[in-house]
């Protein structure tokens, strides 16, 4: 995403210029707060966590603050600085993991390997922070989803995050999975492989996160608490699959969800 993008940090001075601006608009209202760009964490710990206290000053009912970070850097991050920064309020950290299998990381340069994650995850948990996962669905392919989903269940089990949400992979124009698609090296993966690819992932967790299918890219709407919902889940898979079989409709639907370019 951020290839063409250089890599810049923000001046202190000018985050809560931004942080007032905000006050201004929104006033008393704010109860929650996203941290965007990829890796806020690479950041000086005392930068953040200045930028943490103008937050929680300029907010007085603010009970939440969210921010995405990159795996590798938490597993390098100290212990002491992401305890830092959990008590000066940054609460939940959303991580892309994309797959925990090793060849398939390599493959999409995530940049980490399986260890990396584990360790970014066990570490954020221990600092006290809510941890959610992002993993690809179909990023492995037609050929290698049963490497892919029991791969990231095997990451997944050794982290045990409070959240596991999945998206569904979709090629963007002008990215190397797209043009691998467009000349035949990459084999976009049918619905019902995405769907038996979530059942085996189901299937082999072991954790007591939440699971979230919450975007429009994915084909079931799978919401549930693991491992009480798991068989509900599952069943909801299984009643999809035999619907593919009989309602040309419902494939129409789910074919159309995989032509999304604008995510």
């Amino acid at each position: 995403m951020y290839k063409t993008v250089k890599f810049e940090i923000r001046d202190l001075d000018e985050i809560k210029s931004d942080i007032e601006m905000a006050k201004e608009l929104y006033g008393d209202r704010v109860e929650t707060v996203f941290i965007g760009d990829s890796n806020s964490l690479t950041i000086k710990t005392e930068t953040l966590v200045q930028v943490l206290n103008s937050l929680y000053a300029s907010f007085p009912h603010l009970e939440r603050v969210t921010s995405y970070a990159r795996a590798k850097t938490l597993a390098k991050k100290p212990m002491v600085d992401l305890e830092k920064i959990r008590q000066a309020g940054l609460t939940r950290l959303h991580v892309g993991l994309e797959t925990g299998d090793r060849e398939l990381l390599r493959e999409i340069e995530k940049g980490a390997t399986p260890e990396e994650m584990i360790e970014a995850g066990r570490k954020s948990k221990k600092a006290g922070f809510e941890f959610s996962l992002y993993v690809l669905l179909g990023i492995g392919g037609e050929e290698k989803w049963e490497n892919h989903a029991r791969g990231t269940a095997d990451v997944l089990n050794q982290i045990d995050p409070h959240f596991i949400r999945v998206r569904t992979f979709i090629p963007q124009p002008n990215s190397p999975l797209y043009e691998a698609m467009e000349e035949g090296r990459f084999r976009l993966p049918s619905p019902e492989t995405i769907l038996k690819e979530t059942k085996l992932l189901l299937e082999e967790l072991h954790v007591t996160s939440h699971f979230l299918s919450d975007h429009i890219s994915n084909l079931l709407p799978l919401h549930g608490k693991l491992p009480e919902d798991k068989g509900k889940m599952i069943q909801m898979i299984d009643e999809a699959l035999e619907g593919l079989g009989e309602d040309d409709r419902l494939r129409e639907e789910m074919e159309m969800r995989r032509r999304l370019i604008n995510l």
